[in-house]
C-alpha cells in the first residue's frame, strides 16, 4: 500500500450553529488542510498520484472557502461548519476526481496550529 499526502491553507470565517460559547459567534481560522490518498498499485511511471494533479483538486475546493464567511456557502447553509464538516466536505468533493485505484484515506483540518478534526471513510 502506498500513500502520498498534500497540504494546503486557507483563511475563513464561520459561526458554529447550536454551540454554547465563543464559537457561536462570527469569528476566522487560518485552516490547514491535509488529504492523504492510498492505492495498491502504482502507475506505469511509478507514481500513485502526481503531487501537482492532486493540489489542483485539493486547490479547486479551497479557492470556494478561501477568504469566505462559511456558513454563507453550501452545503454549510444548513450543515454546521465545523471542522468535521469541512474535512468531510473536501473528501467529498475530490473524491470524484481521483483516478480509479486511488482512495483517499484521510483528511486532516487544522483549525488552529493546536486543534484538528480527521474524517476517515468507512
Amino acid at each position: 500500500m502506498f500513500e502520498v499526502s498534500v497540504e494546503e491553507t486557507f483563511a475563513a470565517g464561520h459561526a458554529l450553529r447550536g454551540y454554547r460559547g465563543k464559537c457561536e459567534n462570527v469569528h476566522g481560522h487560518n485552516y490547514r488542510v491535509e488529504v492523504a490518498v492510498v492505492g495498491d498499485e502504482l502507475n506505469q511511471i511509478g507514481l500513485l498520484v502526481d503531487f501537482a494533479d492532486l493540489k489542483k483538486l485539493i486547490r479547486a475546493v479551497v479557492a470556494r472557502l478561501d477568504h469566505q464567511f462559511i456558513n454563507d456557502l453550501e452545503p454549510f447553509t444548513v450543515l454546521n461548519p465545523s471542522a468535521e464538516n469541512i474535512a468531510r466536505y473536501f473528501y467529498q468533493e475530490i473524491t470524484a476526481g481521483l483516478d480509479p485505484g486511488v482512495r483517499i484515506a484521510q483528511v486532516k483540518v487544522w483549525e488552529t496550529d493546536t486543534t484538528t478534526a480527521t474524517y476517515r471513510p468507512k
